[in-house]
């Protein structure tokens, strides 16, 4: 990534600042929703993957670790504890996820990133569709709950884009005020597995970058908090519209792109 021009780099920050408004603000969607806008800039998702994951890592325990130091705080003013993430119920999707996820990841490794980048970009596009319909993905019963939490698995193992599919089965299970902490351990562990990965084939992690790119995310974090609890009171159905009719544009590019480019 270091021969881009400069308005790559540009577009590059603004999408990492997004990214990271998306992923404290809504607890998922980091990846999901920036990747297909990076994969525009520059058409390899193993570029991008070790930088937002190292994000998702860096700023997942950051936001637990807060919210832990808050609650402490509410012991030491004579309130309750609470505990903002159910670990239980996180080991327990863990042990459902954990096969697809490693199997996934070796899909990552050894598919062309052509043909990596196909797949990121038509999986997107049924998310955007879905966003459009305000008709995201439910889980009915236990065994559609295995399904969803394999199959987010394995495609977080590919692409780390497998937020929306486990949502559909933890958002049904848990309150909010310990959904996106929950969430974010969920992500932190699962990411772990993926650099390790990275780490074990020989993947560039792009750590220079990291220096001007960190910064970036750290901005749209820090607005993303600010924007958490309004978006938990707010219906917000317009917002998702329009972001699906984008995500869907760019996925739609974004496929061309490949297939004219093959």
């Amino acid at each position: 990534m270091s021969e881009l021009a400069l308005y790559q780099y540009v577009l590059i920050g603004l999408i990492f600042i997004w990214s990271g408004f998306v992923r404290s603000g809504l607890g998922f969607g980091g990846a999901v929703l920036s990747l297909p806008f990076l994969l525009l800039v520059v058409d390899d998702p193993l570029i991008f993957l070790p930088l937002i994951a190292v994000h998702l890592l860096v700023f997942s325990s950051l936001t637990i670790w807060l919210n832990n130091r808050k609650s402490v705080s509410n012991v030491d003013d004579g309130q309750g504890a609470v505990a903002t993430v159910d670990w239980p119920y996180l080991w327990r999707i863990l042990g459902i996820m954990i096969v697809p996820k490693l199997i996934g990841v070796f899909g990552l490794i050894t598919l062309p990133s052509d043909i990596m980048s196909l797949i990121i970009f038509v999986i997107v596009a049924v998310y955007s569709v879905s966003y459009i319909l305000n008709r995201p993905f439910r889980s009915g019963s236990r065994w559609v709950d295995v399904a969803f939490l394999m199959l987010g698995g394995y495609v977080s193992g590919t692409s780390l884009i497998g937020a929306p599919l486990i949502i559909a089965v933890v958002a049904q299970h848990l309150p909010k005020e310990k959904l996106r902490d929950t969430l974010f351990a969920l992500w932190f562990i699962l990411v772990v597995i993926k650099m390790a990965a990275f780490v074990w084939v020989g993947v560039d992690l792009q750590l220079i970058h990291h220096l001007w790119l960190l910064p970036c995310a750290a901005i749209g974090h820090v607005i993303g908090l600010k924007a958490h609890d309004r978006i938990l009171r707010a219906e917000t159905p317009v917002f998702f519209r329009v972001l699906g009719s984008v995500l869907l544009i760019v996925s739609g590019i974004g496929v061309y792109q490949v297939v004219a480019a093959g």
